[in-house]
């Protein structure tokens, strides 16, 4: 398969499902700040905070060789590591 000869194939699949996953992240935040209050302020904290987190988190990795050697092995941890974050948002703010 044309896949398993072109890892940046599999890469690019992998960066367009984060972004559709990270759009209904951020549909259910914007739900969650439009109702205002005080939980739309917690989440507007909330967000910031793991966005900076997370970034501070890539950083190290990337310093520390935590991406790997190869150009494909970054990309790819690289977005296993946002993809957690993004999924862990959902499952938070779907439950509440």
């Amino acid at each position: 398969m044309a896949r398993s000869r072109n890892p940046w194939l599999r890469l690019g699949f992998d960066a367009w499902s984060l972004g559709v996953e990270s759009s209904a992240v951020i549909g259910l935040r914007t739900l969650k700040l439009a109702g205002g209050g005080p939980a739309a302020d917690a989440e507007s904290r909330r967000m910031i905070e793991e966005k900076v987190r997370a970034g501070l988190e890539w950083q190290t990795m990337a310093l520390t060789g935590g991406l790997g050697l190869t150009p494909q092995h970054a990309a790819a941890r690289s977005l296993t590591h946002y993809r957690r974050k993004v999924r862990a948002n959902q499952r938070r703010l779907l439950k509440s």
